[in-house]
């Protein structure tokens, strides 16, 4: 997936292209792209919550969207769903192991978001600035 063209740098050869296999990128980028994967995802890592605990970490979740999100991070094995037999039924989610992996990986999106915002503003800051031309 990765062909070195610099020294120290890798880029990307395109998945899916008759001479590259299809390497499952989109699979994942389908589930980052989504507005509340990665907001989910960083909740869990720190232990099993309950559906209420999970909303109330993510101010301005709808219960649909987090439902919806909840269900598709279940159905790609990134997420355990437990359900008590308690009136009412006490539903708990956790990272599986793949989900672990997958926060991992989102730690370091995170990480490298924090470190250049103020960067990434201030060069779109300048960029609007130059006007159109």
């Amino acid at each position: 997936m990765f062909a070195a063209t610099q020294p120290g740098i890798e880029t990307l050869e395109p998945c899916g292209t008759p001479e590259h296999e299809d390497c499952g990128l989109r699979l994942t980028l389908d589930r980052l792209g989504e507005k509340w994967t990665v907001m989910a995802i960083a909740e869990l890592s720190a232990g099993p919550r309950r559906y209420r605990e999970i909303e109330r970490a993510l101010s301005g979740v709808t219960q649909r969207m987090l439902t919806l999100t909840l269900r598709r991070l279940e159905r790609d094995g990134l997420v355990d769903r437990h359900v008590e037999p308690t009136n009412p039924p006490s539903v708990t989610y956790s990272l599986t192991p793949r989900g672990l992996g997958f926060s991992a990986i989102t730690a370091g999106l995170v990480e490298w978001s924090r470190e250049h915002k103020e960067a990434i503003l201030s060069s779109r800051e300048a960029y609007d600035g130059r006007g159109k031309g």
